[in-house]
């Protein structure tokens, strides 16, 4: 048998299963059935077996070597090329710029140490993404000197692209443990990821108002805050090129010593907040009053101590509440530990003035309480009230902020000062997530200072790529998309999210059903997208090809976004 098939000028042909025979001397042909109604690709098949083929079930032709997630690893490197990281990275290619490029990528999808992270390697397609299969941990290390060595060339390239002359930089200092003893960054100070007694390093963070970094510095882990301001503004101004902007730091941040130096810089505009000892000061002398917030929440006033200054006063009712609130929970758990340990002293088991002291202190320490309290211990009795008049005076705060700058009304107005300062809450987010969600940048493990550096400034440049992946996925994400509604909102109000992001939440999916994820589990998604390594035999040598899964509307969404977004 044969397929037979009969041209039919413009229309589709006649294709005829046929059968050939012997009458005689005579060869004749005889049709078997009409195979016109059948696809081509059906036909072909057909006449592949009359001819003697050797067909096998599908999945039994081919052996899977190997499968390795891509989709993921494909949205970082797109994004990269977007924002073009490899030629601000390095201009020509190198062996270099392509380890860096994989130890970012890296970090964004899977942070591991740099041992682990080249085993992790062959399990997606990273490594033949960026060039790396024979890479190993010590290439890693060589790699990362090279890219500490060009820092401040990157660093400059981002402030052309983000900071502009006149305009906001956002800065901020936080801190990270290490493990390990010989690093000599590595001190003890105040711990901001609560473990205290541990070494670890402190890093100061710049931003645009945005909140998209732009560099990263290092520090030992015992230095203040306030010492790392002025080499940050020299840096913006000297190797930044940036000659006028405006500063935006928190109280412990841009103290009075810091002000006081920040005068001498003359365009270098702040912004900070009073601290309570300090609003509580002009609440004293009348010069702040509770009837100013009588009809609004934020007023403007003056005094002779801020010579040349603004300072904006605002009260949350909110957060006047919530800390209410607070003091009332604290109050009444100090004096049920204090009523505790005045039990024991009347049943006898505790006797002493050093002993009942030292129990007494370590229910005013739990709690901060001991400016609320008066005390009265001796060998035999505990006696304590609370101070009426303190609680009072601290609660007339409650709620009450300052801020404090030298940025004049006709450049900024009060709300858009109170906005500004907000915005560190941006820096704050880029800590959380280079920390601890997403980046992973703690613990520390290596003992180098300069590959300290390096390690801090690769996870700042892979929380920039980061940065950028978020604000292209907001459609996709449980983000807020109404950006614009915050130059706009009440700037003292507790921030609300949109209608819009709020309508995400409660639905959890978009219209098309499709679900509506975080930033991780729209990572895991494209994860999904795998590239298979197939040959057409059980036989080793046998020649290998690739099979990729086919993206779904989702994913090919998400793709989609990177390629248009604005940067």
């Amino acid at each position: 048998m044969h397929i037979h098939i009969v041209p039919n000028r413009g229309s589709r042909p006649t294709i005829l299963l046929r059968e050939s025979y012997r009458e005689g001397k005579s060869v004749k042909k005889r049709t078997i059935a009409n195979l016109s109604h059948l696809p081509m690709r059906q036909i072909e098949l057909l006449r592949a077996v009359f001819q003697g083929a050797d067909l096998q079930p599908a999945g039994l032709g081919f052996v899977v070597e190997r499968s390795q997630a891509q989709g993921h690893v494909e949205a970082v490197r797109r994004m990269m090329a977007r924002l073009g990281l490899p030629a601000l990275i390095a201009g020509r290619p190198c062996r270099e710029r392509d380890l860096v490029l994989a130890m970012i990528a890296s970090r964004i999808l899977d942070p591991q140490t740099k041992l682990a992270m080249t085993r992790s390697w062959q399990a997606t397609t990273l490594a033949e993404t960026f060039g790396v299969t024979e890479a190993d941990e010590q290439d890693c290390y060589a790699a990362m000197d090279w890219l500490l060595a060009r820092q401040d060339r990157i660093e400059r390239k981002l402030a052309t692209r983000h900071l502009k002359a006149d305009g906001l930089v956002l800065y901020d200092l936080s801190s990270s443990y290490f493990e390990g003893a010989t690093c000599p960054l590595a001190q003890r100070g105040y711990s901001r990821d609560g473990k205290r007694g541990t070494l670890q390093v402190n890093y100061g963070l710049l931003t645009d108002d945005r909140g998209c970094p732009v560099a990263v510095t290092v520090h030992e882990g015992n230095t203040a805050d306030p010492t790392t301001l002025l080499p940050e503004i020299e840096r913006i101004k000297d190797n930044f090129g940036i000659a006028q902007f405006v500063m935006v730091g928190d109280l412990g941040m841009i103290s009075a010593a810091a002000i006081a130096d920040l005068r001498e810089q003359g365009a270098i505009g702040w912004i900070t907040a009073l601290k309570s000892p300090s609003i509580r000061a002009l609440v004293e002398d009348k010069s702040l009053q509770p009837d100013l917030f009588d009809e609004k929440n934020l007023c403007e006033i003056t005094h002779p101590d801020y010579p040349g200054e603004r300072l904006i006063a605002c009260r949350n009712p909110e957060l006047a509440k919530l800390r209410r609130h607070k003091r009332e929970e604290l109050l009444q758990a100090t004096e049920d530990g204090l009523i505790q340990i005045a039990t024991r002293i009347a049943a006898g088991r505790l006797a002493g003035q050093d002993k009942i002291g030292l129990a007494v202190g370590r229910v005013i320490n739990r709690y901060k309480m001991a400016k609320h309290f008066t005390l009265t211990i001796t060998d035999t009795t505990l006696v304590f009230a609370r101070k009426i008049e303190a609680i009072c005076l601290e609660a007339a705060l409650d709620g009450i902020y300052i801020i404090r700058t030298s940025v004049t009304a006709d450049r900024l107005d009060s709300a858009s000062c109170v906005r500004h300062y907000k915005s560190l809450s941006q820096v704050e987010r880029a800590f959380r997530s280079m920390k601890t969600v997403d980046l992973k940048v703690r613990p520390i493990h290596h003992r180098l200072s300069d590959r300290v550096r390096a390690h801090i400034f690769l996870c700042m440049l892979a929380y920039h790529v980061e940065w950028h992946l978020k604000e292209a996925w907001r459609p996709l994400l449980f983000a807020d998309e109404d950006q614009a509604a915050k130059a706009i909102r009440d700037p003292v109000a507790p921030a609300e999210r949109s209608v819009g992001a709020k309508a995400k939440v409660a639905r959890r999916h978009h219209g098309d059903g499709t679900p509506i994820h975080s930033f991780p589990t729209l990572l895991a998604q494209l994860a999904t997208i795998v590239r298979n390594t197939c040959r057409t035999s059980a036989e080793a040598d046998a020649p290998t090809f690739s099979v990729t899964t086919q993206s779904n509307p989702l994913q090919r969404r998400a793709l989609d976004l990177i390629d248009t977004l604005t940067v």
